[in-house]
């Protein structure tokens, strides 16, 4: 299991490089103080915060299950720096997304994962569709992997579409056992050992690493959550959830041999 570092990595934007106009968040490429490079998920898109936290949760996750996601860092955006972009939609959003973002390494020279033409062994198969039904990811389909290949190895991207149930706290007890659709999912094709994959996984999403995970969400990103009185109280609902789902596992999608 990857160790967990606590905290995300802090980092300042220095310049807004272009907008990637795939999908509706409007992400953009941006240059950082540790002159590296991230794809940046802003805070003032329509999708709102709840896609951010998603983003930390699942992907933290998912790399402390060793599963290969890109490593993540909040961003520190100036809404100044969009100044001479000539887009008006952008400037609006870097305007709205003054403050904390998050980002994503940027792995230059990387392709889209087409199931194809790259095979997936079953399992690694296994554990990306056990991680995916766990944390409910309806966005990692034929259509759209959200997989890229870099240096020859896949690498899981976008989830914000992850823990749809903090849309609907009052709710949320109906999807500790909601099962999950695996047909279309890209990795469905190749044979993934999800018996392997939950013996080796189900065993490390204890209370003690989801308190860790949850603790790398900014305050902000949590506060003024309907039904809560603090950050810590939504941080708990994440933990309570997530343990009462891996407890049940009648989600768990049955592959057949």
């Amino acid at each position: 299991m990857s160790m967990l570092a606590g905290v995300l990595k802090k980092v300042v934007a220095t310049r807004y490089v272009l907008p990637l106009r795939e999908g509706g968040s409007l992400p953009g490429l941006v240059e950082a103080d540790d002159l590296g490079m991230y794809v940046v998920k802003f805070i003032g898109a329509g999708q709102g915060r709840k896609t951010l936290v998603a983003e930390v949760l699942t992907g933290e996750l998912g790399r402390a299950l060793g599963l290969p996601i890109p490593e993540l860092a909040l961003v520190e955006v100036d809404a100044v720096i969009g100044r001479a972009e000539p887009d008006q939609e952008v400037q609006e959003l870097l305007r709205a997304s003054d403050g904390l973002n998050l980002g994503m390494d940027f792995l230059p020279g990387s392709l889209g994962f087409d199931p194809l033409t790259f095979q997936v062994d079953p399992e690694l198969a296994g554990r990306v569709l056990w991680f995916d039904a766990l944390t409910g990811n309806v966005d990692r389909s034929w259509r759209n992997p959200n997989m890229l290949l870099w240096h020859g190895r896949p690498y899981l991207i976008d989830h914000g579409a992850t823990l749809i149930f903090h849309h609907s706290w009052a709710n949320a007890e109906r999807f500790v056992s909601r099962s999950y659709d695996a047909s279309d999912h890209v990795l469905w094709g190749a044979r993934p050992d999800l018996a392997a994959a939950d013996a080796a996984l189900a065993p490390l999403v204890d209370e003690e690493l989801l308190r860790a995970v949850t603790k790398m969400v900014p305050d902000p990103w949590l506060w003024d959550e309907p039904g809560f009185d603090s950050a810590g109280q939504v941080r708990q609902a994440y933990v309570r959830h997530l343990l009462a789902r891996v407890a049940d596992r009648s989600w768990l999608p049955e592959v057949s041999s």
